[in-house]
Order: C-alpha cells, then sequence, then structure tokens
C-alpha cells in the first residue's frame, strides 16, 4: 500500500472522522424531520399519507372515515375541491399538522444534539422509534405494494412507489441508534464525572444540562 493511500486511510479511521460522521447524521436526521414534518402542514401532503393512516389499526383512529379514504384519494399538485371538503371532514388535516407538529419537534431535538447530547437524546429516541411505526406500514398498506393489474410482478415483493419510500426507513432506523448510542455514553460520561468528583471532594459538582 503507497503512502498516500495509507494517509488517507488514517485520516478517515480517525477519531475525528467518527465525530463528523456522528454529527452528520444528527443533522440528515434533523433535515428530513423538519423537511417532511413542515411539509404535513400542507393539503397535498396530508392527502398523500391517507392510505397509510387509514389502513393503520391505531392511527385510522384518527380519522372520521378511514374506510372511504380510497375513493377520494388525489395526485400530488391535483385540487379537487370536493375531495378536499371531503378531507377536511375526515380530520385527514387536523391530523397531519399534529403529526408535522411531532416531527418537528424530533427534528428540532436531534439537532440540538450537536451542541447537548443531554438534550438531543430524547429526540434520537423517537427518531429511532419512529420508523418502527413507518416501517408497519407495509404490513398494513395495500398501496404499499405493487396492484395486480395484468403484470406479472404484483405483491411481495414487488414494492410500488409508496412502498420504496417506506422501505428507505430502515437506514433511518440503523442511524438513529447510532445517535441514541452516542448520545448516551455522552449523558453517562456526565454523571460519571459528577460523581467522581463528589467523591473525591465531598462538594456536589454544579450540574449542566450540556453533556459534550
Amino acid at each position: 500500500m503507497n503512502q498516500q493511500m495509507r494517509y488517507a486511510l488514517h485520516a478517515v479511521a480517525s477519531r475525528r472522522s467518527d465525530r463528523i460522521g456522528l454529527h452528520g447524521m444528527r443533522i440528515a436526521i434533523a433535515i428530513i424531520f423538519l423537511w417532511i414534518g413542515a411539509l404535513k402542514f400542507a393539503p397535498y401532503e396530508a392527502d398523500s399519507i391517507t392510505p397509510f393512516v387509514a389502513n393503520n389499526p391505531a392511527l385510522s383512529l384518527f380519522y372520521a372515515h378511514p374506510d372511504q379514504y380510497a375513493r377520494h384519494l388525489t395526485r400530488e399538485g391535483e385540487l379537487k375541491p370536493a375531495e378536499r371538503a371531503w378531507q377536511t371532514d375526515n380530520n385527514t388535516y387536523g391530523f397531519s399538522r399534529g403529526l408535522g407538529t411531532l416531527e418537528l419537534a424530533i427534528g428540532l431535538l436531534t439537532l440540538v444534539g450537536l451542541v447537548s447530547r443531554r438534550w438531543g437524546l430524547p429526540g434520537a429516541v423517537l427518531a429511532f422509534l419512529t420508523p418502527f411505526v413507518t416501517l408497519s406500514f407495509l404490513i398494513t398498506t395495500p398501496e404499499a405494494w405493487v396492484p395486480a393489474l395484468g403484470d406479472a410482478q404484483h405483491g411481495f415483493p414487488w414494492l410500488s412507489g409508496a412502498g420504496r419510500l417506506v422501505v428507505k426507513d430502515v437506514a433511518l432506523l440503523a442511524g438513529a441508534w447510532l445517535v441514541v448510542v452516542d448520545s448516551a455514553r455522552a449523558v453517562l460520561r456526565h454523571v460519571e464525572e459528577n460523581e467522581a468528583s463528589t467523591a473525591s471532594s465531598g462538594v456536589p459538582a454544579r450540574q449542566s444540562w450540556i453533556a459534550r
């Protein structure tokens, strides 16, 4: 192996590179939740998640008429006043705004982890738990799979556009777990340092909410 390649590998394998990767993951998770969370306040985005919500045994309880959703679906960018009125009556937009608020909170908390991993830990945990819900849509949502309309490829394992969108959350799941682990280690290190300081001096160390 030549010297230049060795230097490059050492740079990539350094602890600093590890830290850059974890902070980059925090930023990536925050972008996903902040952007998608903000879109939840737009009617077209609320309409597009209707099949996922209406077919989920727990989330469908937030809709007034989940069994009727298929008759009122619209394509993104399409405006049909009658369908928009039905979605309003169905509480599609109320639920979407609530979900968007939660996603914005997760994104902000995860982003705060750049300066305080103690405060960022709840965001990381929620970011890790969220994909368990979204990935369950592969089981509960018929629209996640190619429908049987004559082509040979339909049903499992042939993911539709909606299914391909959902399955990508496995990467979010893994990334969020790395952030959870990093945050938990920082919090434990912070607690142990305080305990050691108290044991040696007999005076409790001044508590700080910033766990680096």
